[in-house]
């Protein structure tokens, strides 16, 4: 989009927030419909599909048995990845991944870190010998918008149905899938605010976020714990409109969370 239209397409947006009107016709505060499907992958542990509005993305959890590494002899990995296809929007291109697909996968992979969903611990099989190693897949289908929040929902959507493999000959054995379900010790969640000039808005359109002057992801845990904040673009924020953002997200997760149930 170039510079003219972007300023355009920004004047239009401020012009409608003022009167607390959006490109959807949403109000600032109001999401998209919501929607979690379970188990959408019979080749993963554990996988999810969730919908907000026309944004669809997938998450799959593999498991493998791997040796631990030296200074964690008795601890499990944890590793989270976004796959972002051209398919799923005309931004995206191929190639190595890029600064967007690393930033939504590094702050997916803090909010689990640092709620201490999956402990460590729990996936240790023989310290020093072998422990599990957990992979958590983000593909969108389709990037209509919001993300940074949809990649973390339906991360924890997958971890919460996933299940341990087999294990045959020291190996996982992909045949056999056991009842035991990997232990989540929290669920966090991430709401990302995102600023337009004086405005804040929450489950932005593509057109929305290319019009933001600055954002904040605030990933929360059930009793509304912040256990990871991300803050991105140009403007700075001043204290009183982080803390407005963090009480905005606080109410927005607390009925996201419903959706995981």
């Amino acid at each position: 989009m170039n510079a003219n239209l972007m300023n355009t397409t920004k004047e239009h947006i401020l012009r409608g927030l003022d009167a607390n009107v959006r490109l959807d016709g949403r109000k600032k505060e109001d999401y998209r419909a919501v929607s979690i499907e379970y188990d959408v992958s019979k080749s993963a542990e554990g996988s999810a599909r969730v919908r907000c509005g026309q944004t669809e993305v997938l998450a799959g959890v593999k498991m493998a048995i791997e040796e631990p590494y030296p200074d964690t002899p008795d601890k499990g990995n944890l590793m989270v990845n976004a796959e972002l296809s051209p398919l799923s929007s005309p931004e995206f291109e191929t190639g190595p991944p890029s600064d967007w697909g690393i930033e939504v996968a590094r702050i997916t992979d803090r909010g689990i870190r640092e709620s201490h969903a999956l402990m460590p611990s729990t996936l240790c099989i023989e310290s020093g010998k072998a422990v599990w190693s957990v992979s958590v897949d983000v593909v969108p289908i389709c990037d209509s918008g919001n993300l940074l929040d949809m990649a973390g929902l339906v991360s924890i959507a997958a971890l919460s149905h996933a299940h341990y493999p087999g294990v045959k000959d020291g190996n996982a054995d992909y045949g056999t899938r056991t009842d035991k379900k990997l232990k989540l010790e929290s669920t966090p969640l991430p709401v990302t605010v995102w600023a337009i000039g004086k405005h804040f808005i929450i489950d932005p359109l593509p057109e929305e976020e290319k019009a933001a002057d600055a954002r904040l992801t605030i990933t929360t845990t059930a009793d509304g714990t912040i256990v990871a904040l991300q803050k991105g673009g140009s403007m700075p924020l001043k204290s009183e409109q982080i803390n407005d953002m963090v009480k905005l997200a606080l109410r927005v997760a607390k009925d996201l969370r419903h959706k995981l149930h």
